[in-house]
């Protein structure tokens, strides 16, 4: 390779850069926001301002030393610069793939972790290619890559995970059994204790990890917390106490919110200080040692790279610059949120929409801690046991009438919590100097404190179990993947030179632009989508109102759901059937969610109304649901049989049912016009075309018996064709029972004859 091409993988890499700030900030987001966020401790622009403040605050204090070998990975003296250049390469196109991968799932991972084994994945597969070069053996990859520190890694993972999932369960019980969900109501000297310990805690975090580069007073202040670290937490206990007292009594400050604030601040600083090596350090690190290759005049496959062990020296500019970036990615990034939405949901204190299904592990999890806790509690004393449960007593405030209310996740003190645990846990670790995630710590920190607040009841505990074991399964799918991708992007690079190069560049900017669409229009599908909405009206009048709009929704959407199937099994178009399926299965999901939401609205209901309106919702939901399992039944028949390759329908049988689509679209277009006017007096003249469209029906069924007895000769056409007709007139008779249901209803609670909108 001559000398432009490195100039271009330099470039390249500095791109690359840009963008893997961009997909770092989106997952990484999560370890600072997600307590602020769930607790809605203060409003959303407040949140975003403080953790701005806190990166562009980590950006500039960090000194941006950049150990090249990662802590020992692997060794760069064992490396020339073409080597060195291939393996930085194969590491930042892998970071953005893998990266971006989990952001578009809303999966939180470990920068941390992939950029190591990205690392390790190229620098293996280049030292293979250099053994097998000199007829070397396996054993002799020791000399290029450093297996006790990947080891000492993985356990770190191990220990992160069981460590930070175990303290944040005892803290929080502990806390909530001194402080209680009546928080509020406490004595100002519980609130001023708790929050001296926390901001304490965080405090020290902010001077140990996230200013631990920052030369602070000439080195003076970090020299003396060093020597006399008992000293220095006893006094900021003490101090931060009596502040808080202060504060909380002549001030009326919430402490706790104090700690929030301070708390987000705290690992947004930490996260841009010491995690911005993970997505800069790599391209600074190749800008050096293309400095020193250009120097030195000797050839790029012979110069030694032995002097790129020593640190580098980020220039405060790219600081700067970088800090910027993960600024404005945190305002727009869409995948952020997604990210935090899946720790904040998993964390949450009350039930709802559960984005993961139960495995056998969770099930079994589920199932021993039951009994574990049952045999506990048989040994412990019954008053205990009673104050234990009346501190983990509800006020009546927390409990939500409707899922549909914008009701805060958790509360305050299991978000200070969350914030405090994190910050001690990271602290220790980075003043012992051991490997950990700060993904880990505060993911698993937050799911320790749900469980040991009881937010885990037997309604969600298999679902949160599940989730929280297939986001620890990713995070050990990135080592691995990271590893092995990284190792065969190195590979295809060292052999495939300057076209492998243009080749995987242009694969990883189609990848991310097509992730970026997706991600882009399945989000403007949603906003865009007559999705169905939860009831949420006191009355019988108000939930035949919210009803009609539902009902409206969902026999549009049916509508072209039916006629979908029929034109897609008419042109045997898989992939149209194939969509067409995905979108019934979504339909009768939002029923399936409507249907359990039955207990909120039931809770919700005026004592005048309870009788009237819970039957009439309960049967419009039985109602609703027979049409989308009878549309589900008409799209999985359609998809099976063209799926399987069977025979196309005849142009009769395509004929006869398109005369039925047209019928039963006119019949669902008036129905749905019907609603949404909330002209209700039409339903009359609907009910009248009952008869008619069961006559056609049973007319088609005639001539296909006729057929089958003549000409027919495919057994599978035959079962298709009837199992269609019979399916709609399943859905002819579900949408009659619906129209007489708000026939009478209408009659008896509306007059005139119309809901005005």
């Amino acid at each position: 390779m001559g000398e432009n091409i490195y100039i271009f993988m330099v470039v390249a890499l500095a791109l690359l850069a840009i963008t893997d700030l961009v997909v770092g900030v989106s997952n990484d987001a999560v370890n600072f926001l997600n307590s602020a966020i769930g607790s809605k401790a203060i409003s959303f622009r407040t949140i975003m301002i403080v953790a701005s403040l806190g990166i562009a605050f980590g950006a500039m204090s960090s000194s941006g030393m950049m150990e090249v070998a990662r802590k020992g990975i692997f060794n760069p003296g064992e490396f020339v610069f073409a080597e060195i250049m291939i393996i930085f390469m194969a590491v930042m196109i892998t970071d953005i793939l893998l990266l971006d991968f989990f952001n578009t799932l809303g999966m939180p991972t470990s920068t941390t972790v992939s950029i190591v084994f990205e690392l390790l994945g190229a620098a293996v597969a280049i030292s293979l290619v250099k053994i097998i070069a000199i007829d070397g053996t396996f054993s002799d990859l020791g000399a290029f890559i450093n297996t006790e520190k990947a080891t000492e890694i993985i356990l770190g993972i191990l220990l992160s995970v069981f460590i930070a999932f175990t303290i944040g369960a005892i803290v929080q019980f502990i806390s909530r059994l001194l402080i209680s969900f009546d928080f509020k109501s406490n004595p100002k000297w519980v609130e001023a204790t708790f929050g001296g310990l926390a901001i304490t805690a965080i405090i020290y975090f902010i001077l140990v990890k996230g200013l631990k580069s920052a030369d602070l007073f000439n080195g003076k202040l970090t020299a003396f917390i060093a020597e006399h670290t008992n000293l220095f937490i006893f006094e900021n206990i003490v101090g931060w106490t009596i502040i808080s007292y202060l504060f909380s009594r002549f001030l009326k400050w919430n402490i706790y919110t104090l700690i929030i604030i301070l708390g987000t601040f705290a690992l947004a600083m930490a996260f841009a200080g010491n995690d911005l090596v993970n997505f800069i350090g790599v391209p600074i690190a190749a800008l050096q040692s293309f400095e020193n290759w250009q120097t030195s005049g000797i050839e790029a496959s012979k110069f030694n790279m032995q002097g790129l062990s020593a640190a580098v020296q980020t220039p405060t500019l790219l600081l700067l610059a970088s800090g910027v970036i993960m600024v404005i990615t945190l305002w727009f990034s869409s995948k952020a949120k997604s990210v935090v939405k899946t720790s904040v949901d998993l964390a949450r204190q009350d039930e709802g929409d559960e984005r993961f299904q139960p495995n056998f592990l969770s099930r079994q999890i589920v199932k021993f801690s039951i009994t574990a806790s049952d045999s506990i509690a048989s040994v412990l004393p019954p008053k205990l046991q009673r104050y234990a449960d009346s501190r983990f007593e509800m006020p009546k405030a927390y409990v939500p009438k409707s899922k549909a209310q914008d009701l805060p996740a958790f509360d305050l003190v299991r978000a200070a919590v969350n914030l405090m645990v994190a910050s001690v846990l990271i602290s220790i670790a980075t003043s012992m100097k051991l490997p950990l995630s700060t993904t880990y710590v505060t993911f698993m920190v937050a799911m320790g404190t749900s469980l040991a607040d009881k937010a885990w009841g037997a309604e969600s505990a298999v679902y949160r179990v599940a989730g929280v074991l297939n986001v620890i399964g990713g995070w050990f799918f990135t080592a691995f993947s990271a590893f092995t991708a990284a190792a065969i992007i190195a590979l295809i690079l060292h052999f495939g030179g300057t076209i492998a190069l243009i080749a995987l560049l242009a694969m990883a900017a189609i990848l991310l632009l097509r992730n970026y669409l997706s991600h882009n229009r399945k989000s403007k599908e949603l906003k865009a989508e007559d999705g169905l909405r939860r009831a949420e009206s006191s009355s019988i009048q108000g939930v035949i109102h919210e009803s009609a709009e539902n009902v409206a929704k969902m026999i549009k959407r049916s509508n072209k759901l039916y006629t979908k199937a029929i034109n897609g099994l008419a042109r045997h178009d898989l992939d149209q059937l194939r969509k067409n399926k995905k979108g019934i299965n979504k339909l009768s999901n939002e029923i399936e969610d409507l249907k359990n939401n039955i207990f909120y609205f039931i809770k919700n209901l005026d004592e005048s109304s309870v009788g009237g309106a819970s039957n009439f919702y309960i049967n419009l939901l039985g109602i609703l649901q027979d049409i989308s399992q009878s549309l589900e039944y008409v799209a999985k028949l359609s998809h099976t049989h063209v799926n399987n390759n069977h025979k196309k329908l005849k142009y009769n049988q395509i004929k006869e049912l398109k005369e039925l689509d047209y019928a039963i679209e006119n019949l669902l277009q008036e129905t749905s016009d019907a609603f949404e006017s909330r002209s209700f007096e039409s339903i009359g003249n609907m009910l009248k075309q009952k008869e008619g469209l069961f006559k056609m029906v049973s007319e088609k069924i005639e001539r296909q018996v006729a057929r089958t007895r003549t000409e027919e000769s495919s057994p599978k056409n035959t079962t298709l064709y009837f199992s269609l007709l019979t399916e709609t007139k399943d859905v002819i008779k579900a949408l009659m029972k619906l129209l007489e249901l708000y026939y009478v209803e209408h009659d008896s609670t509306v007059e005139p004859a119309r809901i005005d909108k």
